[in-house]
């Protein structure tokens, strides 16, 4: 959450010519509701199944960069299929500059709208405690808040013979 994976695909995206995908946009689009908005009305366990559904029919794209939320990898199976079917990076944010971040962003995010302000770095603390076993077994990791966009591209790219996709 709020680690910059919008950004970063974009940015992969135009600098490879590669599609970009945002599944957080796709699922907007597809149930015409914001995820806020749905997870309100239907609760996160359907939005992280429909979510799980979204992201396999990505499989189906050549030449794309996906980015995931947050949560999608850690729904069961999802790394795997992820893992399968292409090459996983996770950006890693330091602590303050993600709380930081995620400060600016809080009323957005439906995980975080009843989190108090005082009680917002112990849940991310907790959250990413959580995740942290999915997200390390991203074939690779990069740690931000300032990408180094040319490592990247050299590193994931010049890997990509080593993976079946």
């Amino acid at each position: 959450m709020s680690s910059g994976k919008s950004w970063l695909g974009k940015e992969l995206a135009e600098r490879t010519g590669y599609q970009f995908t945002d599944l957080d946009t796709v699922f907007e689009e597809r149930y015409r509701l914001s995820i806020l908005d749905f997870f309100s009305k239907y609760g996160e366990a359907l939005f992280r199944d429909l979510e799980s559904r979204l992201l396999h029919e990505t499989a189906s794209l050549s030449q794309a960069i996906i980015s995931t939320g947050g949560g999608a990898p850690c729904w069961p199976g999802n790394m795997q299929f992820i893992l399968k079917a292409g090459i996983s990076v996770y950006l890693k944010m330091p602590l303050p500059e993600l709380l930081q971040r995620i400060r600016r962003i809080k009323k957005k995010r439906p995980l975080l709208i009843n989190i108090p302000h005082d009680r917002l770095e112990d849940y991310i603390k907790t959250q990413l405690a959580e995740r942290e076993a999915f997200y390390n077994q991203a074939n690779f990791a990069f740690s931000g808040p300032d990408y180094p966009v040319e490592e990247i591209l050299r590193t994931v790219f010049s890997s990509r013979a080593t993976f079946s996709t």
